[in-house]
């Protein structure tokens, strides 16, 4: 069986680290963008991801942009996102929602935490759910 691959987008390194060391004994493979564009390239070349953590907060193009990218392209749109953030406010939500987010979870400011739910977020959508492959 072919690994799994999730791309994670996030511009905060600690948070790079700190995903990658939750999701190290996941079975899958794992590719860092650290921003909107790099995210972007890495969907045009190669294998696509199973899954994607996209980060709602960046700077030069923010991941609403992204998601819209994604959202728009014939052999992403399938792709299931779950939006990462440090905020919990409803118009965040809701907006990611209406952009067509997967899920949208709020990242714990603790390493315990936000590694469960890490594990819980990939076990899920790149173990456990079936969809089918469109490539």
């Amino acid at each position: 069986m072919e690994r799994r691959r999730i791309l994670l987008v996030d511009d905060n390194p600690n948070d790079v680290e700190l995903a990658l060391n939750a999701l190290q004994d996941r079975e899958a493979e794992v590719e860092v963008a650290a921003s909107g564009p790099e995210a972007l390239a890495a969907l045009r070349g190669g294998r696509l991801p199973d899954l994607i953590l996209l980060d709602l907060k960046m700077p030069q193009m923010d991941g609403l942009a992204v998601l819209d990218q994604i959202r728009g392209g014939p052999a992403t749109r399938e792709i299931p996102v779950v939006m990462l953030s440090t905020s919990g406010e409803e118009r965040d939500v809701a907006d990611c929602y209406a952009h067509g987010a997967t899920a949208y979870v709020v990242k714990p400011m603790d390493f315990g935490q936000f590694g469960s739910a890490l594990k819980t977020i990939t076990d899920f959508w790149a173990r456990l759910n079936v969809r089918p492959r469109l490539r």
